[in-house]
């Protein structure tokens, strides 16, 4: 009997099989999402953790190219900072202890990507607009993070180098950091709506008011 499971793929037959399977999860999460009753946005945080993490898993083939960003940018932007912070550190720490490695990388990951969070709440009402998403502003600020997350986490060589290689070691990756940003704006353009209009119909209470939680506190 031929081992049908011994299959040498290309790495362009496995980024397109990879996104073949996540395509098919998120159509998958999109129809679960149908079905929930009432506006729980913690079953909601839950469908997009499980979409980042796959996301993240499965797009690790392309250079510095997941949908992590985008998501908890659109978490901060309809669910407030807490949440997307709290996203960003579920995310990080489970895609890293799966399959990507963990270390002290993990923390600063979820400073980059928490922040991203808290920035997409603070602006919140220019981003979201009568309940209807600026894809252009989204856009570009999906774009700018990109480069943000990647310097914030750059700062984890400090631990082992001396500072004054933190400047040659970001500009050795702005290549990765093009990637980034560049698939940010495909992210958004592919599924900010969608996922918009998901977050829309289990969000509780005003975003304003989940960002004065971390204001305040």
């Amino acid at each position: 009997m031929s081992d049908l499971h011994n299959i040498a793929l290309t790495p362009n037959q496995t980024i397109l099989l990879n996104t073949v399977i996540l395509i098919l999860i998120a159509t998958a999460l999109y129809r679960a999402e149908r079905k929930l009753d009432g506006s729980d946005p913690w079953m909601m945080l839950c469908i997009l953790a499980i979409f980042a993490i796959a996301g993240r898993i499965l797009l690790d083939p392309l250079p510095n190219i997941q949908p992590v960003t985008v998501v908890v940018l659109l978490a901060g932007i309809y669910y407030g900072a807490p949440r997307a912070f709290a996203l960003a550190g579920i995310v990080a720490l489970a895609t890293n202890f799966l399959v990507l490695g963990h270390g002290p990388w993990t923390l600063f990951q979820v400073v980059g990507w928490g922040s991203i969070g808290v920035a997409g709440a603070l602006l919140s009402d220019r981003l979201l607009i009568d309940g209807k998403l600026n894809l252009n502003r989204l856009a570009v600020f999906a774009a700018v993070s990109g480069f943000v997350f990647n310097w914030i986490v750059s700062l984890s060589i400090l631990m082992k180098t001396d500072p004054s290689m933190l400047i040659p070691y970001v500009l050795s990756g702005l290549t990765f950091d093009m990637y980034h940003a560049a698939g940010n704006i495909l992210f958004v353009a592919w599924m900010a709506e969608p996922l918009g209009e998901m977050m829309l119909r289990h969000q509780t209470s005003p975003n304003h008011k989940a960002v004065s939680e971390v204001v305040t506190n």
